[in-house]
């Protein structure tokens, strides 16, 4: 009966071994696919600061984008393949999915600029640095769903924290542009600054996906 009792406690050993290997790698790959959206981010602000010409940024945005699409494709496939997770895998698909979004229309925003962005785009930077603080809080808070899954829900919160500033700024600045003359320039403005408040409600929607995740794993 003690040989059955130990090879069964082995069998729990090796598995929780195996869970925990899986886990930390499923959590390696949701980092670097938000570590890339936050280069994205970066770019865009360098943009709106004037460090980087717009169709230079917009070039490198492109590549931003590949390999976002190919961090995304690789989570996927590990997915398919390992034999636990962290938490649902539908939840890891669904936070994957709104990652991407995010960096789909900072894309869309650097594309924008160069198109018909108007001569000055100051009134980005807050904005953008709201969603890079915000991606650094998503970051913390998937690092820590195996080690301190308790402590997920305040990096979550800082996260959404961070949303509500990109909202935030997004109204003041709309009402700054209209308190002036209605220009083309008002027009290219409000167009970006939509875009920016779309890029804020995607990093919340991935923050509402992994509180929500959290949440079921706790019951």
């Amino acid at each position: 009966m003690s040989g059955v009792d130990g090879r069964a406690r082995r069998f729990l050993r090796a598995w929780d071994d195996v869970r925990g290997r899986s886990g930390r790698r499923v959590v390696d790959l949701l980092r670097h696919q938000v570590a890339v959206v936050r280069a994205g981010a970066v770019l865009a602000r360098s943009t709106a600061t004037g460090e980087i010409g717009r169709s230079a940024a917009r070039t490198q945005m492109a590549e931003v984008e590949h390999e976002g699409d190919a961090a995304r494709g690789e989570l996927v496939r590990v997915l398919r393949r390992v034999l636990a997770t962290p938490i649902d895998r539908e939840d890891l698909f669904r936070i994957s999915r709104s990652i991407d979004d995010v960096l789909d229309h900072l894309r869309d925003y650097v594309r924008e600029t160069d198109l018909f962005g108007p001569e000055d785009l100051g009134f980005a930077v807050e904005p953008l640095q709201a969603v890079i603080d915000g991606l650094d809080e998503l970051e913390t808070a998937v690092l820590k769903m195996i080690e301190d899954p308790g402590s997920v829900t305040v990096a979550v919160l800082a996260t959404r924290k961070a949303c509500s500033r990109v909202r935030q700024l997004y109204q003041t600045r709309l009402t700054e542009l209209f308190s002036g003359p209605l220009e083309m320039d008002t027009l290219r403005g409000r167009e970006l600054l939509s875009r920016l408040d779309a890029v804020g409600r995607r990093l919340g929607e991935a923050a509402d996906a992994l509180a929500d995740a959290m949440l079921k794993r706790s019951h």
